[in-house]
């Protein structure tokens, strides 16, 4: 059963405020996933780590001068059939939230699982992201 709406909508603007695009349906992952370029996907969520290190290590790296052509976001235990979608294009991914992955030309390039985001500092994750944006980010 998903979250309560109201529950996570302040969760949500927490990434929508930024410019990222939620994606709702499978059909909302699968028309940007067809989209050229690189597209970072945030497999947003209620826990701790997404509160304390996902969401704001994500709003710092959408600071840095390189970043993806889109950034859209799905909400896990919310929004489960677009977040089912979006794990599909993580090909060899166990399913994580919260997550971040890059992908180019909807094929996944660079994936950040929960373990890599739990007990790391906003600062730490946005270091590991615009690392991973100046390596595969063309502009």
């Amino acid at each position: 059963m998903p979250y309560d709406p109201m529950l996570v909508q302040p969760m949500r603007e927490e990434l929508t405020t930024l410019g990222v695009q939620e994606l709702l349906t499978a059909s909302d992952v699968d028309a940007a996933m067809a989209r050229p370029g690189t597209t970072m996907v945030v497999v947003n969520s209620v826990c701790g780590c997404a509160a304390g290190g996902a969401r704001p290590g994500v709003a710092l790296a959408l600071k840095h001068e390189r970043k993806p052509d889109h950034v859209v976001s799905v909400f896990a235990g919310q929004d489960l059939e677009a977040t089912e979608r979006a794990r599909s294009y993580f090909t060899g991914m166990p399913p994580s939230s919260p997550a971040v992955a890059l992908l180019r030309d909807g094929q996944l390039i660079g994936f950040m699982p929960r373990h890599h985001i739990e007990g790391r500092s906003p600062e730490m994750i946005a270091a590991s992201l615009t690392s991973a944006f100046d390596e595969v980010v063309v502009q």
